[in-house]
């Protein structure tokens, strides 16, 4: 269990770090089709800071997302390891996937969007739209993958046991 939280950790941290990089340096369009609608609009793509800045947040962001997959990779390779049983695979993802999600309601969706002004310190041009003070504005999104997790966890922890089977 003890491993299962770290893991958990492991993918908030990165999952901050992403959205850090992919706001301070890769600094795309594409990047934000999860923001509001009108800070999407109004944002506006900057020049670099310094040279090469997009290339090495791409860069970042693709070894942010190794580190993402390497999570549920090490959380199943640890699973086999320990001769994990299909329901103790399934709590292991679903608590993961779980503690991501908290995280990401809580402290990116309101505290980040709502309450403190990271994304008007990278785009001062949307400071005043309303979507900084729209809290659930990706409700739908949300609440769908909060459906599909479990889902995930449990084809997670069927993959899991057919290779350990295999060993």
């Amino acid at each position: 269990m003890k491993l299962t939280i770290i893991l958990g950790f492991v993918l908030i941290i990165d999952l901050m770090t992403i959205l850090w990089v992919a706001v301070a340096l890769v600094q795309d369009k594409r990047l934000f089709t999860s923001a509001p609608k009108d800070i999407q609009e109004t944002a506006v793509e900057h020049e670099e800071r310094f040279p090469h800045q997009k290339k090495i947040g791409w860069i970042i962001l693709i070894i942010l997302a190794v580190i993402y997959v390497g999570a549920y990779v090490y959380g199943a390779y640890d699973g086999i390891r320990n001769s994990f049983s299909f329901r103790e695979f399934f709590w292991r993802f679903l608590i993961m996937s779980y503690m991501l999600k908290v995280f990401d309601i809580v402290c990116l969706d309101y505290f980040l969007l709502t309450k403190s002004h990271f994304f008007q310190h990278y785009y001062p041009e949307t400071e005043g739209c309303k979507g900084y003070d729209s809290f659930g504005f990706n409700r739908k999104e949300q609440l769908t993958r909060i459906i599909l997790y479990p889902f995930f966890s449990l084809l997670l922890a069927y993959i899991c046991v057919k290779i350990k089977g295999c060993l």
